[in-house]
Formats: structure tokens, C-alpha cells, sequence
């Protein structure tokens, strides 16, 4: 069985990851309490990789929003540190980072991305997913970057358009009121379930061979984020009034249409997505 260190083990991603990895593999799951990838130094890393003796390393750690410097720190240096240290202790062993269909950018309608696409991100939380994707690919390691399009499901938050929703509907009810704000809907997202997501790392980090440095995961699917919003009202009992006189979100509101190409990914791990948009939604509420 592989040894697979795993950063980020508790987060929304990372823990539907430790759950698919756990029966096929010998994990190792790294809190900030025993190694912080922002705040300790590349020696320290290289020496918990020394002492763990991974054959991959996953980093399911990142940062939605925030400054700018934020962002390039939670996004971009913590993936720089990783490839130096596991030059420097386990050169051998596979790395595995997340990165964002949000390296993309502006895409025209219609046209599902592929790995090859112009990537023109339109704000820093993009830029700085791109900027990971870049050390990986010129790492020279065998290291992988995976760009997660839209990842929904069980353990949503916050900080993702469903999320949002799905907290503002439930806030609602429990206050008695008949309406929720929420940004503009009138885009169009892929959304993935994380379940899925998290089958496609643990089958990235498994494989004998990748063979590639960039994957897209998503559904294949564009949907109107209204539609969505609105199954998720339906799913969760939510009859009142849905406005849409928020702010867009930073990171992705100039993007007005997305789907993933997983052709590549399909044929180089066999993955596939198994949930339904229904299904990923009925997970939120559950």
C-alpha cells in the first residue's frame, strides 16, 4: 500500500479525501498543530517528509479570499515550499496540489476548457491558482496540479455561491423570514461534487503512471447558478423570495459561462463524475 501524506485532512476537501484513502491506502494526515504550511519553514517540512517516508503528498490546504498576499501565500508559497522539500527529502515521491478552474477566466460560451485553454485569470485568487500550477508543471518533479471547477456537496461552505445560499435559506426559515440576498445568479458555473472530487485525487495519488502535469475535474456541465439556487430552495423547503441585490463575488464574477473538458482526465485515470447536480445539492441540506 502507498504512503500518502496528506495536508488539509479536515477541510471540506480534504476530509471526503482521507475517507476514500483510508481503505487503500497507509494515510497520513498532517493538522497545523504538527506542521503549518504557511508559517513553518521548508527545513522543517523536509524533515516531517524525512520522517514519514511518503510515496505522494497531497495538499488540500488553500485560500478562497483574502488579500492579495494572502492569497499568494496561502496559495502560491505554501506550493513552493512543498516542491523544494520534497526535492530535497523525497524526490521520488508523486505531489499533488489543487488548483482552480479559476485560472481560466473569461472563456467563450459554450466551449468546454481543456487543459490547452488560454489561462487568463480575471482576479488574484485565480492568478495565484495559476502561479501554483506553474511551479508544478515546472517542478520537474513527478508532481501533478488537479483544477477543481466548482466542488459542492456535503460540508459546503460559506465562501461558495451554494454554500452561501444554502446557509442563507436555512437562516431564514429558522428566523421565520420569507426572503435571502445573495449576488447576481445569471451565470453559468460546473459545478462537481467534492465526493467526486475527492475520488479523483485519491485516484491521481494511487495511479502507477500519470504522465501529466494538469487535470480538470468538473462535471462537464455548465448551469445556470439560478437553476441550481432554486434546487436548492426546493430541496430544502425554502419558499420565499430569493433576491439577487448582492455584490458579485470577487474572484469569479467577470466570468459569466465555465464547463471542464475532462476528456484528459478520463482517459488518463479513468475518472468520471458519479453524482447528479440533485444529489450534490441533496447532500448540502442533509
Amino acid at each position: 500500500m502507498k504512503r500518502v501524506l496528506l495536508f488539509g485532512g479536515s477541510g471540506f476537501l480534504g476530509s471526503q479525501v482521507a475517507t476514500v484513502l483510508e481503505p487503500t491506502a497507509v494515510l497520513i494526515i498532517v493538522g497545523r498543530r504538527q506542521h503549518d504550511l504557511v508559517k513553518d519553514s521548508t527545513a522543517e517540512l523536509a524533515a516531517l517528509i524525512t520522517s514519514t517516508e511518503p510515496d505522494v503528498v497531497v495538499n488540500c490546504t488553500g485560500l478562497l479570499s483574502g488579500s492579495a498576499a494572502d492569497l499568494v501565500t496561502g496559495n502560491v508559497l505554501t506550493t513552493a515550499n512543498l516542491i523544494d522539500a520534497v526535492k530535497a527529502a523525497a524526490p521520488e515521491a508523486r505531489l499533488i496540489v489543487l488548483g482552480s478552474a479559476g485560472e481560466y477566466g473569461v472563456v467563450p460560451a459554450g466551449q468546454p476548457v481543456t487543459e490547452d485553454s488560454p489561462t487568463i485569470p480575471v482576479a488574484a485568487y485565480g492568478i495565484t491558482k495559476l502561479a501554483s500550477t506553474a511551479l508544478i508543471q515546472a517542478s520537474g518533479l513527478d508532481a501533478l496540479s488537479l483544477r477543481v471547477f466548482n466542488p459542492i456537496g456535503p460540508g459546503s461552505g460559506t465562501d461558495t455561491v451554494l454554500g452561501r445560499a444554502a446557509a442563507c435559506m436555512r437562516a431564514a426559515m429558522e428566523q421565520g423570514s420569507n426572503e435571502i440576498l445573495l449576488g447576481p445568479l445569471g451565470s453559468y458555473r460546473d459545478f462537481v461534487d467534492v465526493r467526486d472530487v475527492a475520488r479523483a485525487i485519491a485516484t491521481a495519488a494511487l495511479a502507477p503512471h500519470i504522465g501529466e502535469t494538469v487535470l480538470n475535474v468538473g462535471s462537464g456541465n455548465a448551469v445556470l447558478i439560478r437553476d441550481a439556487v432554486k434546487l436548492l430552495a426546493e430541496v430544502a423547503g425554502f419558499a420565499g423570495e430569493i433576491r439577487e441585490s448582492d455584490a458579485p463575488q470577487q474572484r469569479s464574477g467577470a466570468v459569466n459561462w465555465i464547463a471542464a473538458d475532462t476528456t484528459r482526465i478520463a482517459r488518463t485515470l479513468g475518472w468520471q463524475p458519479e453524482h447528479d447536480l440533485e444529489s450534490s445539492v441533496r447532500a448540502m441540506i442533509s
